[in-house]
């Protein structure tokens, strides 16, 4: 295909993958205000407690001005309509990249994607899962007797960092096992490096979660050490049927017999 008809199939794509998510934003529109309320359960169930003890309520405040509201509402349907219309947008970047991939690549490029998709989809329902827990703890630091308010936009920011982290972090097994099958790394190799890897990654788990309290550190680094030991296993798997498909190899400086 001449590179111009490369240009119109990414344009073609492009459109499709736009307008999936303007419906996605539409649909997002329409259901904003339940939506809103599921959103809004984990700062409920985060900081109830420790205001009613206070003789506080739970308050999400809005500010910023006049068009405020307008643009808290847009910005929270365009999250929503992301998410509805995934299966598309990725659908016309798999569409537009899998014509130039062999089909023992494209194989593989289906097997990555019927597997990272419920690795996110975990990871995110983890970060959720844990966000009453970490408004909780950074709520706690306010004086007893301060009421605390939160912005929409913060609070959004703060939800959407969170689940993103989580979501991008039940990554690591497709990241390992990729990196394996590639010849980069070998499973001998993974396991020497274990020890580095998960202090590594409860670094990573401190930097990377919004609040500050270990529990939540230890939902984030817990999962993915265990997703990293199971990659492990499953490079070794790997390593041995390679070996065993090409029992005798040679040394790059042993000529090959004709």
């Amino acid at each position: 295909m001449p590179l111009v008809e490369h240009l119109r199939e990414l344009r073609r794509r492009l459109v499709i993958a736009v307008v999936a998510i303007l419906i996605g934003t539409i649909v997002g529109w329409i259901i904003y205000p339940s939506a809103f309320e599921f959103l809004k359960q984990p700062y409920v169930d985060g900081i109830a407690p420790l205001l009613e003890r206070k003789g506080f309520e739970a308050e999400l405040v809005l500010s910023g001005g006049v068009g405020s509201a307008f643009s808290f509402r847009l910005k929270f349907a365009l999250v929503i309509g992301l998410v509805i219309a995934a299966p598309v947008w990725i659908g016309q970047i798999w569409r537009f990249v899998l014509p130039a991939l062999h089909h023992n690549e494209r194989r593989w490029a289906y097997l990555l994607t019927a597997t990272g998709a419920p690795l996110f989809a975990a990871g995110v329902a983890a970060g959720y899962f844990v966000l009453p827990k970490g408004i909780e703890v950074l709520v706690s630091f306010a004086p007893e007797s301060v009421n605390v308010l939160l912005t929409l936009g913060d609070y959004l920011n703060f939800v959407i960092r969170t689940v993103l982290v989580f979501g991008i972090a039940a990554q690591i097994p497709l990241v390992v096992v990729m990196l394996n099958r590639l010849g980069i790394v070998s499973g001998r190799q993974l396991a020497s490096a274990r020890p580095w890897t998960v202090i590594g990654i409860f670094v990573f788990a401190a930097v990377a979660t919004p609040s500050t309290d270990p529990l939540t550190m230890l939902f984030l680094a817990v999962p993915m050490t265990v997703l990293y030991l199971v990659s492990e296993v499953i490079a070794r798997v790997t390593d041995r049927r390679k070996a065993k498909a090409t029992p005798e190899e040679l040394s790059d400086d042993e000529a090959s017999p004709l």
